[in-house]
This record gives C-alpha cells, structure tokens and sequence, in this order.
C-alpha cells in the first residue's frame, strides 16, 4: 500500500496532483514549470524533475555551459544544488502542511571529475515518512545518490533535513 492511500496528502502532493487534469503530453513539461516556480534557482541551472513520490525523488541535471565549471564538468555548486534538490523535494513531499522543512547540514566529498550531466535520487524510508507525519518537529537524514552518464558516483552527499512547526496557519 502506497504513503499517499495511508495519509492525505500534502499541499505539494495536492498540487502535483492537480496534474492528472493536464493532457498526458504535457504533464512533465507542466510539471517542470510548477516545480521551478516554487524553486526558482533549479530553473536557472536547468534541473528537470523526472521523478516525484513521497518514496523517491530523481532530478537530473544536464551538462550545459551554464552550469560547467573550469574543466568543462558539472560545477560543484550545481552537484550540490541536485542533490539539495532531490532530498528537499522528497523530504516536501512528506513534510505536513502545518511545517516548513530546512536544510540543515549537508556534506559533499568530490570523489571524481564527471562525464556528462548527472542524476540524483533521494530516497525516504517509511519509517522516516512516518515520523514526518507523527511530530510536527524534527530531522532526518535522507540517502541521495548522484551518478553522472557513465553510471559513477562522482561525488558522496549526505543531507540532514529538519522540520518545524510554520508560523503560519496551514492552507487547504
């Protein structure tokens, strides 16, 4: 049984729901566009959101000028920026609508120049999916791969997300 049938979903989920209404064709593109509304900086850098479920998250990130570095790589910065992005975006999707998430620590080890652009997966547990839902503050460490087109792991992340309760009344 999936997260979403066990609990209403959020107001991220809600929103990406209302994708159902787009034509097939369209529902990436249009997903896109919402997603980088929301983080406008993932639209600056080109991140295209490929994947998005209270379980899972996968982002990837193409090799453009805009985001290479001195040697023609991905640039650290927009290594760091996917993998902020697939762990926050997971970590949204479960978040309750009475709390805002945060990032709160983060490592990188730059294991390997890239080839090619780059893909990031999050993942969240259900047991970490349940402990979003039953306290309204909290953290949790979410498991984010990054794998460039040759199918290495350039660089090694580790993201802590916390949540805490907004000052703002939630919305339906």
């Amino acid at each position: 049984m999936s997260e979403t049938t066990t609990r209403p979903p959020n107001k991220l989920q809600r929103s990406l729901m209302r994708l159902d209404e787009a034509p097939a064709f369209m529902r990436g593109f249009v997903q896109n566009i919402i997603l980088r509304r929301a983080v406008p900086f993932t639209g600056t850098a080109g991140v295209k959101f490929v994947s998005l479920t209270s379980e899972r998250v996968e982002v990837h990130l193409a090799n453009d000028h805009r985001v290479q570095n001195h040697i023609g790589g991905v640039h650290a910065s927009a290594m760091n920026l996917l993998a902020e992005t697939a762990t926050g975006m997971v970590v949204g999707m479960n978040v309750r609508d009475d709390c805002i998430p945060l990032a709160k620590e983060l490592s990188m080890a730059f294991r390997k120049r890239t080839t090619g652009g780059l893909k990031a997966v999050a993942v969240l547990s259900a047991e970490q999916r349940a402990a979003m839902q039953a306290s309204d503050k909290g953290e949790v460490q979410v498991t984010v791969t990054v794998t460039d087109e040759a199918g290495a792991e350039p660089v090694e992340c580790a993201f802590t997300w916390a949540w805490i309760p907004s000052s703002r009344p939630a919305k339906n």
